[in-house]
């Protein structure tokens, strides 16, 4: 982007104004300390020019937003054309409790519903299990039939509105009772829109929410992939999860590399079943983490975007060009929140949020001031969804599109991050993959090791957190906490039963043991997953089934 002759100028320039003003500078006032660094731990200079970002070739590396390699984003005009998604993760209880805090976060501007599931549900499990006691809506809302996903959206129409799911393990089964009630609502399949997180290796990674082994999962994928690419063409039938890995306590290059080679591993599956990579690469979506370092973050959303346009093209070859977009979901860093003065969170989300907007995300979930010690209040939800509706209406930044494109520091970043993934992309490869990785250990064990490395300087304060390690407070908790319904376990469970006895119990077996046949075969999946729930098998049902075939996942100890 410059001649040799400006670099040799600014060169000049700069060691200059480091012999000079900068030395008079510093030895009146010294800097804070010798070392300044990202959230990952990544060296930050003390200052960027053109020197930096030498090699960078604008149509290589940068291009018009729209166009390949889509660094500056995957539409020509981003939020002038529309804003993002405001997609608020919402879930806990019964399905009931869970449908009143939908139609809040609607009625106060949310433009996405974002499902929840508690921790029985995403293991597969109906709340009346053993397996389930203890945890019931927890973590997000219980759902054990297609009568409780009827229930979670009812009064909500479901041609009109795009869901996404955070579900793993079960989610072909889950997805099936979500088109099964869009339905019973005279909906068709071609007319619903939205997003099933399906992401599994992610799973076996970092979030530990796994049921079956990594081959009949990868199955499992690959249908609702073939499936989804017939019958729902509006539908994102994976949404490849890096926000989990960077919750476990990966760096932000970490989460850019492993989200990406999960993403290249899943297309790879779907080519080898025999699938057209323009018949399901278009559907692809991607999930990241928004954390503090506001650069950082910024410049792994534009690397993520560059890099999958690259390999897409250079592997597989894609004749239509949506087949190497990127297009993601962000959510603000949960593990960032401190259940320490918790209003300092509402700070922590703005700042995580703006980056989101800023790298182009095409949705949005922004994490309430109360996550560390609560599921969200009333409130707390209205608050983060406000910050999204202010970054949008107020702060100016929606008005142009990659508005920190061009930054020094920020291409810097940029290229940075993908050197770094390539170096992490060739260390997978001599594994022999992901699923061979995973295996030995190798995501795991970096992923412990940055963990260990923050934690370390949160500890001994070189990385200060307010509130926590330091500017401290002793006084009250003053945030009101959302309060459950207590009745509510035992309304699921007496609805659970009442199903029980009042379907057709010799249909639901007869689906079963078709569902059953067909795992031990070779066909999809997802028409025997529609029968079985359409006839009122249960989520524990039908995923008993599948248990039964393929076996349950036991990860391996690795010291």
């Amino acid at each position: 982007m410059f001649d040799k002759d400006t670099l040799e100028s600014i060169r000049e320039g700069r060691e200059r104004w480091e012999e000079t003003t900068l030395q008079q500078h510093l030895a009146q006032h010294p800097e804070r300390k010798d070392k300044f660094t990202t959230v990952s731990g990544e060296e930050i200079q003390r200052l960027y020019t053109p020197l930096d970002i030498a090699d960078l070739d604008y149509e290589r590396d940068l291009g018009m937003p729209g166009e390949y390699p889509y660094t500056r984003g995957v539409h020509p005009t981003m939020y002038r054309g529309r804003p993002w998604t405001m997609r608020m993760f919402a879930g806990y209880g019964t399905a009931e409790e869970t449908n009143a805090r939908f139609k809040y976060l609607r009625e106060h501007g949310e433009t996405g519903l974002s499902v929840a599931f508690d921790y029985p549900t995403l293991y597969g499990y109906d709340a009346d299990d053993p397996e389930a006691i203890g945890e019931f809506g927890k973590c997000g809302v219980a759902i054990s039939s297609i009568k409780d996903m009827q229930i979670l959206f009812d009064g909500i129409p479901l041609g009109d509105v795009t869901t996404s799911m955070t579900i793993n393990g079960p989610a072909a089964i889950v997805w099936a009772m979500y088109i099964g009630a869009a339905e019973r609502q005279g909906y068709t399949p071609q007319q619903l829109g939205g997003t099933i997180q399906n992401d599994i290796l992610k799973e076996y990674i970092a979030q530990k929410s796994f049921i079956f082994p990594p081959q009949p999962s990868m199955r499992l994928i690959v249908d609702t992939f073939e499936y989804g690419s017939k019958h729902l063409p509006r539908w994102n039938t994976i949404s490849i999860s890096g926000y989990h890995i960077r919750e476990a306590g990966a760096t932000a290059v970490q989460e850019l590399a492993f989200t990406l080679a999960d993403g290249l591993a899943y297309v790879q599956a779907a080519i080898e079943r025999g699938l057209d990579v323009d018949e399901f690469a278009p559907r692809l979506s991607f999930f990241f983490n928004a954390h503090n370092d506001f650069f950082e973050e910024i410049a792994k959303y534009r690397a993520a975007r560059r890099i999958w346009a690259r390999e897409m093209r250079g592997r597989f070859k894609p004749k239509d060009p949506r087949s190497s977009w990127m297009r993601f979901h962000t959510q603000t860093a949960g593990v960032s929140l401190t259940a320490q003065q918790p209003e300092n969170n509402v700070a922590r989300v703005a700042i995580q949020a703006l980056a989101a907007v800023l790298g182009g995300t095409q949705s949005l979930h922004t994490c309430s001031m109360d996550e560390a010690l609560a599921l969200p209040s009333e409130l707390a939800a209205r608050i983060a969804l406000r910050t999204q509706q202010i970054i949008d209406h107020e702060s100016g930044v929606a008005n142009t599109v990659d508005p920190l494109g061009g930054s020094f520091l920020l291409e810097s970043l940029t290229n940075q991050m993908e050197e770094e993934t390539y170096e992490i992309f060739a260390k997978i490869e001599d594994f022999g993959g992901v699923i061979p990785a995973i295996e030995a250990g190798y995501f795991q064990n970096e992923i412990a090791q940055s963990a260990y490395r923050y934690q370390r300087e949160v500890d001994t304060q070189r990385r200060i957190i307010v509130g926590v390690n330091d500017y401290q407070l002793d006084e009250p908790l003053t945030v009101p906490l959302l309060k459950m319904d207590l009745e509510g376990y035992e309304r699921q469970l007496n609805r659970l039963n009442k199903l029980k006895q009042e379907r057709d119990n010799d249909e639901v077996r007869g689906r079963l043991d078709a569902l059953r046949e067909t795992a031990e075969g070779t066909e999809n999946l997802m028409p025997p997953i529609l029968d079985a729930v359409r006839a009122h098998a249960t989520l524990g049902e039908t995923c008993g089934v599948l248990r039964e075939v393929f076996g349950e996942y036991r990860e391996p100890i690795i010291i």
